[in-house]
């Protein structure tokens, strides 16, 4: 009889938290989950949008700036992966001035002509071999002779940026995962014991 009132004392501890509450309780904490990711996600972008501003304006150290408050937001919230990131303007700005040179003479340089020719292509496509052939062909018409061979472009790798972000941070998002996992657990838990207690009750009555 003892053993059969403390089984009874155990279930009506357990059934004093409902099922329905912890379900309900599990549902808004995956709500805020899944905001808190979202969030950051968000954050990730607006930066990454930040970075691709500053490089089209082209300002190197507002770009270098935004970069690194890219990686630094992307390395310390999960769900914040940047992704390929790819400096193109930058990029066209190098080519071009690695097609163009330092040749004195300004915007009536030959390199400068031939780039206003070309310069447009490289604007909507960017870099390609057809505004290398361009510029080799205007500058041709301009008496410059230019050995392909001697011209060092950059190189595209050095334009491409990717920042991962951690599994788990330490921030609303991270918590709040913690959060759901741990009510989750104890709904588990609840269910396999209530489950575990009606069996030893029937056993019980089973053996009197």
């Amino acid at each position: 009889m003892a053993d059969n009132r403390q089984l009874r004392k155990s279930i009506k501890h357990i059934r004093a938290i409902k099922t329905w509450q912890l379900i309900i309780v599990l549902v808004l904490m995956l709500f805020l989950t899944a905001t808190f990711l979202r969030l950051n996600n968000t954050g990730m972008i607006a930066r990454r949008n930040a970075v691709t501003s500053a490089d089209k304006a082209g300002d190197a150290q507002e770009t270098s700036a935004r970069l690194y408050d890219l990686q630094r937001f992307s390395s310390s919230h999960m769900n914040a992966s940047s992704g390929t990131l790819y400096l193109q303007e930058q990029y066209n700005r190098d080519v071009k001035k690695a097609m163009t040179g330092n040749s004195p003479g300004g915007a009536d340089s030959p390199q400068a002509r031939a780039d206003a020719v070309c310069n447009p292509n490289l604007s909507i496509r960017g870099y390609s071999k057809a505004y290398q052939d361009c510029m080799l062909a205007e500058l041709t018409k301009e008496g410059q002779v230019t050995d392909p061979s001697t011209i060092k472009l950059p190189n595209p790798a050095l334009y491409h940026y990717e920042f991962n972000a951690p599994i788990w941070s330490p921030d609303f998002a991270g918590w709040s995962i913690v959060a759901t996992f741990f009510v989750m657990i104890i709904t588990v838990v609840r269910l396999i014991a209530l489950g575990v207690l009606r069996l030893l009750l029937r056993r019980h009555y089973r053996q009197l």
